[in-house]
């Protein structure tokens, strides 16, 4: 009898398949990791939200020295790189329905193509600041305000805005692929499964979300005066 009742007594909730011990199921823990990155989100934004506000102010106190500054820009490689992060959002996006579907290759394909459209993001982006750096547009000693005539030393704020807020996207690029190397070996050895996927789509939240910092970027910095 204590055998046939060892045999009918269902498996201690720590030995499911990906579920920590702290856990009682695994939608308990999905749900904990899906509050912790909107948490953590939160203060990203509040981080960005800064930044933001920082460069509407001197925006609103020097109209025109941004409009000048930002035609220095080039706005053929901003919208090429608007294009490849809106289509690495899309890449990601299915690589998380195939966590949900259980399609491995699918998985593992969709989450190396969004690694490569992140990377041909970051190398545009060092094209631009070398062409900045040649051209005497990185703010410092060397910074050429004279291009900009009497507006050079607000443009060199707009320019200040312009590498510190790009910049700090680029480097949660970098985090962000990183991130996705890692997910994508688990992926490769089978780890995700429409029952436990919870580290591919919070991995999926972080990625949209620096993606739409570009959005918001794109069009204060490379947009500004632009019919004028």
């Amino acid at each position: 009898m204590s055998a046939r009742a060892t045999r009918a007594s269902p498996a201690p909730h720590a030995e499911v398949a990906g579920l920590a011990h702290h856990f009682e199921d695994l939608d308990q823990q999905h749900e904990a990791s899906r509050l912790g990155m909107w948490a953590f989100l939160a203060t990203e934004i509040m981080f960005f939200g800064g930044l933001f506000t920082g460069y509407t102010v001197y925006r609103n106190l020097y109209p025109a020295a941004f409009r000048l500054a930002s035609r220095h820009l080039d706005i053929r490689l901003g919208a090429v790189n608007t294009a490849v992060l809106i289509g690495s959002s899309l890449t990601m996006a299915l690589a998380v329905h195939a966590a949900q579907l259980g399609r491995k290759a699918a998985q593992v394909g969709f989450l190396l193509a969004t690694m490569a459209l992140g990377s041909t993001f970051l190398v545009v982006k060092a094209f631009e600041y070398h062409e900045k750096w040649v051209d005497h547009l990185m703010p410092g000693p060397a910074f050429d305000a004279a291009a900009f005539g009497p507006e050079g030393p607000h443009a060199r704020i707009f320019y200040s805005f312009y590498f510190v807020m790009t910049g700090l996207h680029a480097a949660h690029m970098v985090v962000g692929i990183g991130v996705l190397a890692w997910i994508a070996r688990r992926a490769a050895r089978g780890d995700f499964t429409p029952a436990h996927h919870a580290a591919i789509e919070i991995s999926g939240l972080y990625w949209h979300f620096v993606d739409v910092v570009w959005i918001f970027l794109f069009p204060l910095l490379y947009l500004i005066g632009r019919h004028g």
